[in-house]
């Protein structure tokens, strides 16, 4: 654990401490192993406990309507999802605008991060499902491309 060097008496000693459990240690003093009383009180520490109070919803929050996926138009078009929780905070197209695979479709803010959500194919937006101020969560449905 912890090497030491003492000097008493005009001579040096190398002192290790080996273990430390309540108040015996084991030490080793020039090779030799001992153990040692402590002559203190054991002080005990006490974990707190953690309470936390259940969280009540405020009026109005987590009032996204939430589209599933397999209901999103069938066809040659694709769904984008949201890559992981966070609040929207830009959308950057319109229904009816053209994109092109690659294009940045709206920006969200995920773990303190920007992130921006990109077209994964060419098409025509065919739906926005969210807004920008809106949370989402995981696998939300975000926009439909036709």
């Amino acid at each position: 654990m912890k090497k030491f060097k003492f000097t008493i008496s005009g001579r040096e000693y190398e002192v290790e401490v080996k273990d430390f459990e309540d108040n015996i240690a084991e030490v080793e003093v020039n090779g030799t192993a001992y153990q040692v009383e402590i002559d203190q009180e054991v002080k005990t520490t006490k974990t707190p406990k953690l309470v936390r109070k259940p969280v009540a919803k405020q009026p109005g929050e987590g009032q996204i309507e939430r589209k599933p996926a397999a209901a999103a138009g069938s066809g040659s078009g694709a769904v984008i999802k949201a890559p992981l929780p966070g609040t929207i905070v830009k959308v950057s197209v319109r229904e009816g605008d053209s994109v092109t695979k690659g294009q940045t479709i709206l920006t969200m803010e995920a773990m303190k991060m920007e992130n921006s959500v990109m077209a994964e194919v060419n098409g025509v937006i065919k739906a926005i499902n969210v807004k920008e101020g809106d949370a989402v969560l995981q696998d939300d449905l975000l926009v439909e491309i036709a």
